[in-house]
């Protein structure tokens, strides 16, 4: 059986963008899970957008890591408003890495990319989506796409998923990746000298990291 045929999203990001009057910046609530994946797409959308952070990550494993991303996200948003002129706002929800583990648990021998992830990124998109339609934002999305380990599509599925639900907050689909938007990415994190993380967050990636060989032992 062929595979379905893949959604360009940043195709689709683009034709919502000109669905927007000129001249008009609408509130965006952006889901960002760390600095570097955040260089890009806070660029792109800056410029068309009012946007709000929501740090929304109890499922970073342990939480000096938590701290340490957060830190170097904080730092990346006072750059981007000392040389671009960005105002950004942030929201920092309580972190619960505990009860958020737990959820995961369940899954938690399942492959990086597999069920346990995409079950963490729908927790997490939601808990920010719901922010958005609580406090009243035009669109919400996410940074995640960006990664190239990551699978755009599923994020945007989630995003499609849980539009009806949080109507009248559109879901701003994207895929930050294409057209250059990682390659910008790293050159804005290696500008700034951001910390690039070598795991992706909960304590069953950060075992994984910690088995993989060290150089010296390849």
């Amino acid at each position: 059986m062929a595979e379905p045929t893949k959604i360009n999203y940043q195709k689709e990001c683009e034709k919502i963008l000109a669905t927007i009057p000129e001249g008009e910046k609408p509130r965006l609530l952006l889901h960002v899970c760390c600095g570097p994946c955040a260089c890009f797409p806070l660029v792109f959308l800056c410029k068309r957008f009012k946007v709000t952070i929501y740090y929304a990550n109890s499922n970073i494993y342990p939480a000096e890591e938590y701290a340490h991303r957060l830190s170097e996200l904080e730092k990346l948003v006072s750059y981007l408003h000392r040389d671009l002129g960005f105002d950004i706002d942030m929201v920092v929800p309580p972190y619960e890495n505990e009860d958020f583990t737990k959820a995961l648990e369940p899954l938690k021998d399942e492959p990086e990319g597999g069920k346990r992830c995409i079950l963490c990124y729908s927790m997490r998109m939601k808990e920010s989506y719901a922010y958005a339609k609580e406090r009243g934002y035009d669109f919400f999305t996410t940074v995640m796409s960006v990664s190239r380990q990551k699978d755009s599509q599923k994020f945007n599925e989630i995003g499609k998923a849980l539009e009806p639900q949080f109507a009248p907050v559109r879901y701003l689909y994207s895929d930050f990746k294409k057209n250059k938007g990682q390659e910008i990415g790293v050159e804005i994190r290696k500008k700034y000298d951001l910390y690039n993380q070598c795991y992706c967050g909960c304590v069953y990636s950060y075992e994984e990291m910690l088995k993989r060989p060290k150089p010296e032992e390849k």
